[in-house]
Formats: structure tokens, sequence, C-alpha cells
């Protein structure tokens, strides 16, 4: 008798659970991503991303909403208030970078306090999820993408590599600088940072003149690397204007199509490639499939990039550039 009650009581308890899963996937997942602006060329593919994954969580029920800042004057208290915003709004998990770590940090504990689930993506590294106590991090590991850029450089030979960083202080852009300066040095090379006010990210003329004065007050520069694709169409045009074009060989963290079209005409050097779609796109999956199924990975972190983009590959790469993707 104790047995038949045993296994009526099992029974019982399965159906209550079964109930429960089914009712949560009803509401389906509300998922919310805090990233840059939507008209960025780099985040507009981020979004992409997101949104293609966002159509699969519509399907069980579920939302996918996007959070970017007005622009990048303040952009860790901006983006604070961002996630909070995100949190009011009773969420079932949480995207979101971590630019600026003494800014974001506490935001991103009260996500984790509140037990919303929560992925680190594209800046930030897997010792951020760590320390913030998210499940992962998706994205590029930014230290890493700039050994590959300074190592691309340095057997190429050069030897005085600027790195143009037109949001000084963001964690990422600051490890993607140091490790061009680090892996550079290895092959008795050096590189400096030329930091400028992040006012003047966007602002072509700007980084333009700042660079073109750059490259002129120092004639041994041999190389300009830049942290986004749209500083790197300012920095082509400072190299024409200070005709050292023969001299100086340009490369960027990320691309666009602008910069594609430079690689394969042999005017851009190459590009640092992390695959923003990608980043978009898996945190998403990711934390559907986690709220609804309960999946999650061994995989930690997942990593998007860092990959060069240069002549050897620059046509497969237009190919995913023309689908939005790339």
């Amino acid at each position: 008798m104790k047995n038949i009650t045993k296994l009526l009581t099992a029974i019982m308890l399965a159906g209550v659970a079964a109930t429960s899963a089914t009712s949560a996937m009803a509401d389906g997942a509300k998922i919310f991503v805090i990233g840059g602006k939507a008209d960025d060329p780099f985040w507009s593919k981020v979004k992409k991303g997101a949104d293609d994954a966002g159509k699969v969580a519509e399907l069980t029920g579920g939302s996918v909403t996007w959070l970017g800042p007005q622009n990048y004057d303040n952009l860790g208290p901006d983006a604070a208030k961002l996630i909070r915003t995100a949190l009011s709004q009773k969420p079932s998990a949480i995207v979101g970078p971590d630019w600026v770590p003494e800014a974001m940090d506490d935001a991103f504990k009260e996500v984790v306090a509140a037990g919303v689930p929560l992925i680190i993506y594209n800046s930030g590294g897997m010792d951020s999820a760590k320390r913030l106590g998210a499940m992962n991090y998706v994205g590029n590991e930014e230290y890493a993408a700039g050994l590959g850029g300074g190592t691309y450089y340095g057997s190429h030979g050069a030897k005085n590599v600027l790195c143009v960083n037109t949001l000084p202080g963001a964690t990422n852009t600051e490890d993607r600088c140091k490790g061009i300066a680090d892996a550079i040095a290895k092959s008795g090379g050096k590189s400096s940072q030329l930091p400028l006010p992040s006012s003047s990210f966007g602002n072509p003329t700007a980084v333009a003149e700042a660079i073109k004065a750059a490259v002129l007050k120092d004639n041994t520069i041999d190389g300009v690397i830049t942290i986004s694709a749209g500083d790197a169409n300012s920095a082509a045009n400072a190299i024409s204007q200070a005709n050292a074009g023969d001299k100086v060989k340009l490369a960027s963290f990320d691309m666009d199509e602008t910069g594609l079209q430079r690689i394969k005409a042999g005017t851009q050097m190459f590009a640092v490639d992390q695959q923003p779609y990608l980043q978009g796109y898996l945190a998403v999956s990711l934390l559907n499939g986690f709220v609804n199924y309960g999946l999650d990975l061994p995989t930690k972190p997942v990593l998007t990039g860092p990959g060069i983009v240069d002549a050897a590959n620059v046509d497969a790469t237009m190919a995913g550039a023309a689908a939005g993707a790339r």
C-alpha cells in the first residue's frame, strides 16, 4: 500500500511540474539585450543577430527588446541605467556587455541578485562573467584580439604602430591596444596609443585630423590600427591626406563594406574580426533555450573571435557582408 501511495504521489508531482513548465513556455522568454547604438555599423550587426534569434523566441511566446544609449559620451553610467531599466521590466533574462566595470558592475550584480539569468557578451570576457555570477560569456577576448593584430603586424615588418582609441577607458578598447603593443614588442617593434575624447567617436573629421597630425609629427609610424570600422574610414582619409599611403599600413578592429573594399584593393592590410552577428544571435539563443528548456552549454566562454580578414579570405567575407551578417 505504501508503494502504491508513493507512486501516486510521484505521478501527481510530475504532473504539477509538467504543467508549470508548459505554463512557463506559454509565456515565453522575455529577453532584454543591452547594446550599442542601433545605427552604429558594428552594433547594427549584433542587433541583427539578436533580432534573428528573437524570431525563434517569438515562436514560443517570447520577445527580445534592444536597449542602447543615445551616444557614447557617458558610456558606463548610461549603460548601467539601461541595465536597471531592463531589470525593472521583470525580464526572463538579460544580455549585456561589461564595457566599464566600475560603472556597470553594481547594476549587473542587481540582475543576478534578483535571480535573472545573465549573459555577458562583447566586452568583459569570462573574467567579468565569473565575477558577476553570469551564466556565460559570448564574444571576443579583446586582449587576445589585440595580440592577433599585433602579431600580424609584426610578421609583416611593422615597427611602430599607432592604436587609435576613440573610447579611452573602456575595457575592451584598452585591452585591444594593449594586446597590439605586447605582441608587436615580441618582434622588436612598438605601439603607442592615440586616445581621443569619446565625443570624437563617429566624428570622421575630428578623428581624421588627429590621426593626420600624429602621422605627420612622427615619420617612423608605419602602421595605424583603429578600434572600429568607422574610425578606419577616417584613418584612411588621414593617411591619404598625409601622403603616407606607401609607408603607413592601415588595419582595424571590426570592419564594414568600405573597409573590405580597401582590403580587396590593397589599401588596407587587414581587419581583426569578432563576428558581431554571432554575438547577438548566440547570446539570445542560449538564454532562450535556458529559460524555456533548461538548456546550458558546458563550453565557457563561447568565443566568436578573433579572426583575421585579409586578402586571402576577403571575398568570402564580402559575401557575408552583403547578407548583413559580417
